[in-house]
């Protein structure tokens, strides 16, 4: 694994001119519904996200929206496109919590990979922040401080205990930094050293909050000094950014740079509430990961929907950020540059079922709220198919499907019974041999991000 991947956090002066350039943008769709926008990168609706590379697979560990969940959601991809979830086994709300963690779930992970080898995973559980280590990111984690809260609720009151981020400094010393306010106002950052083992704070904790700092902090070190990035506004509303202040030591003090905010609302192009986010390298380039909120935006009622998506990020030769422009549709050096669609299809008497092979994740075909649907794929010639892939729109909630086929598109044999599924994708195998396919979802309301027709494509000549 390379070094700079091991140390997310860590930014060699040498390569900080090799960050993508902010041309890339002119390549994304014009609109946020476009075909084949790579933004949002992930398939439901999830946020805090932290991004970590291992051999030749990358792990994104991210809060599942709405506002939590009993576990944390883990994706991972060997080519940075076609991502799979699922839940890691540590934390849960039942094996992290304490007397005074409150009724909040689980969110907001950091993971790392420290000079001791191992990885360690720094996550908020309720009011909490507690820690977890493995061999490895893919797991099995477990317990690295004897089921207790590393930073408990009590230690600053007034404040929100969560977000704990951590950073590994060029010479291989790690820092935790953490902190929130309460109802979106006062947010404070606190920083610790940490001792070898990740877990012991090596001195007390201090109090650095920059000016307008509300959460989510991330330290990024570029051209010896050290760059603190945060979050500040409120997430439910468009008024959630990122900023970033400067200091000459991992303790601060830190000011504001003069050119932030680095990333923030662009309501033009529909990109709402940027923020909360994770920096990281690929291939000698830069980028930032982060959530948005769900499209089209505002959602109704209360709930809050957001998305992880992901974009360059350039360091100026003073080592200061340039601010970053949010996309729709970013290239990320090392990830392919499309996911693996399967077999091209068109949708048969339901235009609006072309939403689910349209390859965007932004864009969603939904069941109707009181009864089954069903999409007919016209593959335009008859195909030997091999199965479906589906992207579900909660990959952590179970739907019903079933998969019939035909030749002519009038009589139509059962391939897949109804039954339970849950996942992304769900894989069903149904080899066949036909020109369409009907995919009944067959739980009121779902949505259905992408349909994925597996097969033997035809030969070109």
């Amino acid at each position: 694994m390379p070094r700079l991947i091991a140390r997310r956090h860590r930014f060699a002066p040498a390569l900080l001119l090799l960050a993508a350039p902010l041309t890339l943008a002119a390549d994304e769709p014009a609109r946020w519904d476009a075909p084949g926008a790579g933004n949002p990168l992930l398939p439901g609706y999830f946020a805090d996200p932290s991004i970590v590379h291992d051999g030749n697979r990358w792990y994104i560990f991210a809060t599942i929206d709405p506002w939590g969940d009993e576990r944390l959601g883990l994706w991972t991809s060997e080519n940075g496109r076609d991502w799979r979830f699922s839940t890691p086994n540590w934390p849960t709300k039942a094996a992290a919590t304490s007397p005074t963690s409150g009724d909040s779930k689980v969110w907001a992970p950091s993971v790392v990979h420290a000079a001791n080898g191992r990885w360690y995973m720094y996550v908020s559980v309720g009011s909490e922040v507690w820690v977890g280590s493995a061999a490895s990111p893919a797991g099995p984690w477990h317990d690295a401080n004897g089921g207790k809260p590393l930073i408990a609720r009590d230690f600053a009151p007034a404040y929100h205990m969560i977000d704990a981020e951590a950073f590994i400094d060029d010479d291989g010393r790690a820092y935790l930094y953490w902190g929130s306010g309460l109802n979106w106002t006062n947010g404070h950052c606190f920083v610790v050293r940490l001792k070898p083992d990740m877990v012991t704070f090596d001195g007390t904790p201090r109090d650095v909050t920059p000016e307008n700092y509300f959460e989510g902090p991330f330290m990024v070190k570029a051209g010896g000094r050290y760059l603190l990035t945060y979050s500040d506004g409120n997430t439910t509303k468009d008024t959630y950014k990122v900023r970033y202040a400067i200091g000459a030591t991992p303790f601060g003090p830190f000011h504001e740079a003069p050119n932030s905010p680095l990333l923030q609302t662009d309501a033009a192009r529909d990109i709402v509430s940027p923020g909360h986010h994770a920096v990281f390298r690929s291939q000698g380039h830069s980028y930032i990961l982060y959530h948005r909120q769900a499209l089209p935006w505002p959602q109704s009622g209360d709930t809050v929907l957001r998305q992880v998506a992901v974009d360059p990020l350039t360091i100026a030769e003073d080592g200061t950020f340039v601010p970053v422009r949010p996309t729709h549709g970013s290239t990320v050096a090392g990830f392919v540059a499309a996911r693996d669609r399967g077999l091209t299809w068109t949708p048969v008497r339901n235009p609006a079922a072309v939403k689910a092979a349209d390859d965007n994740y932004a864009t969603l075909w939904r069941a109707p709220a009181n009864g089954t649907g069903n999409i007919v794929a016209d593959l335009g010639a008859a195909r030997q198919v091999t199965g479906s892939r589906i992207r579900p729109e909660y990959p952590n909630r179970r739907y019903r499907y079933a998969v019939e086929a035909s030749r002519d598109g009038r009589r139509w044999t059962p391939l897949l019974a109804p039954g339970e599924h849950q996942g992304s994708p769900v894989t069903l195998r149904h080899p066949v041999n036909a020109r369409y396919l009907r995919l009944t979802v067959a739980t009121p309301g779902a949505g259905l991000w992408e349909w994925s027709i597996d097969g033997d494509k035809p030969h070109r000549r």
